[in-house]
């Protein structure tokens, strides 16, 4: 859970970097994507958690 909140922290800085000072598109480029993956691996260990029947 820490990877993923450290990786979502670091996609919106990036992406604020990126957006904000000049000629430093790729920042936000990178943040977009970085976050895009992470929302990916969230979902992912979500859906591959095993289910607990009780």
């Amino acid at each position: 859970m820490s990877l993923f909140l450290l990786l979502i922290i670091a996609a919106i800085v990036l992406g604020l970097i990126g957006a904000v000072a000049g000629g430093l598109g790729y920042l936000l480029v990178i943040g977009v994507v970085l976050f895009a993956l992470d929302l990916g691996y969230g979902f992912w260990r979500l859906r591959r958690r095993p289910r607990v029947v009780r």
